[in-house]
């Protein structure tokens, strides 16, 4: 290869290895050495993103064109290593708690961390798959990190099985798509697509395929079917990993994908996306209301906003794609806080599982009560918190859009939603205490709670400034 720019790489070079030298390190130390080795991981992300944040963001290509950076992957970057933080944080006591601490579990964090990096960089199908399955490959095994569980072993079982169905539809996309234009570069995909004509068979056959693949890594309906159970099964901290970053991360992919390459395709996978938008929408407001366990109710609430986000993807054009990536970052920071909260929750030593084990919580420990509601009523859309503001710009954009039906739907699930998000605050408030929480809760969960809380109120202040900035990035990077 000559051409061997390393330079743009620099943030996924120096994580890859930080990773292997706390490997390295875990292997060698004597003893249990997860929290040593989840602060180093911590320190790389935050060095990491200083490189990051230093580095120029002007287009660039490198790789043989199969990696890009611009003002897009550079912002998708930063929202990816600063979830990784959170979820690390997050795990910080859990592991030893639940007896399941060992030294891997930060260096997977960070092996499908840099995989998420290169996912939202890729400007070729190939980079794209190796990407998507490196990340893969590391949730695999987080899922099933709780060795001597059977339903975390259960969970990983069916994660892993339909993870590698998904990986073969891509796949088979990837080859369509190869075979009819002859190139799996995003660029000369989008130059063969540019004549005017209509789109070829054999190609629209395989962009079905690679949305059948990339709807399962955000759980879009009807490839949701992993989700309420892996998140059930899980680990409490790999479900919190599994709920902030790589929705994300496949979001921020499916983005490029489609306004980049297939940008002149867009009648063809606009009504892909709205079909995935509009079922992820009602199956996730109405599936998740006879929910008890706290853990399915949030799967079902991810598929839901991950439903909302396709409506700004659905609508197209620079308002609608602006609006989806400042709908990410309010999920990411919203969906944090409630982990924070609900991995804070123990009685006598034991998490707790059901809706019901809340009761109580405003009586005993008025600040995880207090914040969890006001983080509910954020992902309810109640205005004027961060929720209502991301939820506003993919409505707006799709009445933009004349995508009606997606936007009255989407008001009248999100209706539906709030039921099950006020019935948690119901419960906390309301209903009759039971037995006294644990009181010791990790200084670094309080700060992602915090930080969380301060995001929500802090937006109301001044939402202008963030929502002109992901309006400029996006303009710049994918139109």
């Amino acid at each position: 290869m000559t051409d061997i720019n390393l330079v743009p790489l620099m943030p996924e070079i120096f994580l890859s290895i930080a990773a292997m030298v706390l490997l390295v390190l875990g292997v060698v130390r004597e003893g249990d050495s997860t929290r040593l080795l989840t602060a180093g991981a911590v320190v790389s992300l935050l060095l990491a993103l200083a490189i990051l944040l230093t580095s120029d963001w002007t287009e660039v290509l490198t790789l043989q064109g199969m990696f890009k950076l611009d003002g897009f992957a550079g912002f998708m970057k930063v929202l990816i290593i600063a979830g990784l933080i959170a979820a690390l944080a997050l795990s910080d006591g859990f592991l030893q708690q639940e007896e399941i601490a060992r030294f891997e579990y930060p260096v997977l964090v960070m092996l499908a961390g840099i995989g998420m990096m290169l996912m939202v960089s890729a400007n070729n199908l190939l980079s794209l798959y190796m990407s998507l399955e490196l990340q893969s490959l590391s949730l695999y095994v987080l899922a099933a990190f709780a060795r001597n569980s059977a339903r975390a072993s259960e969970a990983s079982v069916k994660y892993f099985t339909l993870g590698a169905l998904s990986s073969g539809m891509l796949l088979f996309g990837i080859s369509l798509i190869y075979g009819f234009s002859g190139s799996i570069d995003f660029g000369v995909i989008m130059a063969s697509l540019g004549g005017g004509g209509p789109m070829p068979l054999g190609m629209l056959f395989g962009l079905v395929f690679i949305l059948a693949g990339m709807a399962f890594k955000i759980s879009a309906v009807p490839f949701h079917m992993w989700t309420p159970d892996v998140y059930e099964g899980a680990p409490t901290s790999v479900t919190a990993l599994f709920a902030i970053v790589p929705k994300v991360a496949a979001m921020g992919l499916l983005m490029r994908l489609l306004l980049e390459p297939f940008a002149f395709a867009s009648q063809e996978w606009m009504q892909i996306v709205y079909a995935l938008s509009l079922a992820s929408m009602v199956v996730g407001a109405f599936a998740a209301l006879t929910q008890e366990n706290i853990k399915r109710l949030l799967a079902y609430s991810s598929i839901g906003n991950m439903g909302y986000a396709l409506i700004g993807l659905a609508a197209g054009g620079a308002a609608g794609a602006s609006a989806v990536v400042l709908y990410l970052l309010i999920y990411m920071v919203m969906t944090a806080g409630v982990f924070a909260v609900v991995l804070s929750l123990r009685r006598k030593g034991v998490a707790v599982e059901t809706i019901a084990d809340f009761a109580g919580l405003s009586q005993q420990q008025p600040f995880l009560a207090y914040a969890m509601a006001l983080l509910m009523f954020s992902m309810s859309g109640i205005p004027p918190l961060a929720g209502f503001f991301g939820k506003f710009m993919i409505f707006k954009a799709a009445v933009d859009a004349h995508l009606y039906v997606l936007a009255v739907l989407g008001v009248l699930t999100s209706v539906v939603a709030a039921y099950y998000y006020l019935r948690v605050i119901k419960v906390m408030f309301f209903d009759p205490a039971q037995a006294p929480f644990d009181r010791d809760v990790p200084l670094a969960r309080l700060a992602v709670l915090g930080l969380s809380v301060l995001f929500i109120l802090g937006f109301i202040l001044a939402p202008s400034p963030l929502m002109d900035q992901m309006t400029a990035i996006v303009k710049v990077s994918l139109f």
